[in-house]
């Protein structure tokens, strides 16, 4: 219980650690969660509370670090004492890192909450019983103000819509909130509360849902759509009071109500005109805006640069099996497109894809493996990310897999390994699991390599031949710096995942999946 005697109050919000070998963790201290700061602007506005977020990821400035990973929980809590500690659990790969926090502080008496797209079904009730007191489901802006309300005695818990918690030994599941419609009567996401960190990337939002519906995903929900209006004050706020020049848009389909997007987009352009600035702005989109000339154009005249296209497979089968509506040869086309309109493409990849039961396909390995290879250098995708099936919990795809028994159980290849560099379940025949975690590093060692390392400097003599274009010296500097940028890019991911091998050689992964092996071949039997 809290001590309501205090003048004042503390919440801190906690995203936990990725664990050591994730391959991608090299951006997080460069950038933030957005839910965790959405939710601590909101709660900043109850009278008598203060709050932080701590994002273990990036704590490049002055963060006091933990003896082995994250931060130094001890020294935060004698430094600033918290009375409420909430978890972000948006990624399954940092939930034992989670749970062990939580029972930090719930063992010093602390009341303990959590929220995020992992806590659904089954992970609810393990959460309750690894140290969390109340878990959120769904959206938290609303739901923080009315607990830490709850918390002080201005209302009862059972009251709270979207909460899960237990009581005497029952668990209790309030009635389920609904989504928020009104993002206006939001705050502004407050990133000052993000105490240490660095921020070079701003995540910023407009959407929120998805109505593409892929059974691996899991965002789903109706499309709800703050204004332009919003964004852009979102856009404007980071840059005037952090002078911030980098953002991510984190909609998860950058082009959604198309209309309202020209406009944005339009205002973008105005702004950075009339301010005598230049933003650098990477959205995720659909690979089929391609067709969509005038959408391009806007984006591309607000400084959009980057686009992070879910490409998923080169394989029709599999993207049959995923409800992708694309054929490999259309992809191609729609690449070429986004590379003439001077966007820089991001490939996100699926490798193999398991297809649901009846499917007449089997595909060699070593087959697969080259149909990637020869796809990616046709579409002169400029960088790429290939991951692995996860089975996460509450998507279609986990609920499938756990229906054939194929899903590894969680006592051997645990929560850390759902970062989509590791194999969770039995594969479609004819590929083993080992073979389909090779697989992804030898595509993506084959797009990284340190040979890229001799093109970088090669590529800086060329740099005077920019003066062949002083009669369009966008064009040229587009022409020269893209093949830079891309060696740059493809010696750093050398250079990641030399480190990222190493580590997993330490790490003792195999003996794992083959535990993982026998206990489902028991369980079958």
């Amino acid at each position: 219980m809290l001590d309501l005697s205090k003048k004042r109050l503390r919440l801190r919000i906690i995203i936990p650690a990725y664990p050591a070998f994730n391959i991608y963790s090299h951006i997080a201290d460069k950038t933030t969660a957005l839910g965790p700061v959405c939710v601590a602007s909101a709660a900043n506005e109850m009278p008598g509370w203060d709050v932080e977020v701590i994002d273990e990821n990036n704590l490049r400035r002055h963060g006091p670090r933990g003896s082995l990973v994250g931060a130094d929980h001890e020294f935060l809590q004698q430094a600033r004492p918290a009375d409420v500690v909430g978890f972000y659990g948006g990624l399954t790969s940092t939930i034992p890192r989670l749970y062990e926090l939580a029972r930090f502080y719930k063992d010093k008496g602390i009341v303990t909450i959590a929220g995020g797209q992992h806590f659904v079904e089954d992970s609810v009730a393990e959460a309750l019983h690894s140290g969390i007191d109340y878990v959120f489901i769904g959206e938290g802006e609303e739901a923080i103000k009315e607990f830490l309300g709850a918390l002080e005695g201005k209302s009862d818990i059972s009251l709270i819509k979207g909460i899960v918690y237990r009581d005497n030994g029952r668990v209790i599941r309030t009635p389920e909130r609904a989504p928020i419609t009104d993002f206006n009567k939001l705050p502004l996401p407050n990133f000052s509360l993000v105490r240490y960190a660095k921020i070079k990337i701003y995540p910023v939002g407009r959407i929120r849902g998805c109505g593409m519906d892929c059974e691996f995903c899991t965002v789903k929900g109706k499309p709800r759509h703050a204004s332009p209006e919003r964004l852009l004050e979102q856009i404007r706020n980071l840059l005037e009071t952090q002078d911030a020049r980098y953002f991510f848009v984190v909609d998860d389909l950058f082009g959604q109500e198309r209309d309202e997007t020209i406009r944005f987009c339009q205002m973008l352009r105005d702004y950075q005109k009339n301010t005598g600035t230049g933003l650098d702005i990477t959205v995720q989109i659909r690979l089929d805006k391609a067709k969509d000339k005038e959408l391009l154009f806007a984006m591309r005249q607000a400084n959009i640069n980057m686009v992070a296209i879910g490409f998923e497979s080169p394989i029709e089968e599999e993207l049959n099996a995923m409800n992708k509506h694309l054929k490999p040869e259309d992809m191609l086309s729609f690449t070429r497109i986004f590379h003439q309109f001077g966007f820089l493409v991001h490939g996100m990849f699926i490798f193999g894809y398991p297809l649901k039961e009846g499917a007449q396909f089997k595909m060699p390995v070593g087959e697969r493996i080259k149909r990637f290879k020869r796809f990616i250098k046709k579409a002169k995708i400029d960088t790429i990310q290939i991951l692995l099936p996860g089975p996460l919990p509450g998507t279609e795809l986990r609920q499938r897999l756990a229906m054939q028994n194929r899903i590894y159980p969680i006592q051997d290849v645990g929560w850390e390994y759902y970062d989509g560099n590791f194999p969770l379940f039995e594969p479609d025949e004819p590929m083993t699991a080992e073979e389909m975690q090779l697989s992804i590093r030898k595509i993506m060692g084959r797009f990284y390599q340190f040979k890229y390392m001799f093109m970088i400097g090669l590529h800086i003599f060329s740099f005077p031949a920019l003066i062949f274009f002083l009669h369009n010296l966008r064009s040229g500097w587009i022409k020269w710096f893209r093949p830079w940028r891309n060696n740059l890019l493809r010696f750093g991911g050398w250079i990641i995942m030399k480190k990222w091998t190493a580590q997993l050689k330490k790490d003792k992964f195999i003996e794992r999946l083959q535990k993982a092996k026998e206990h489902l071949k028991v369980k079958t039997v």
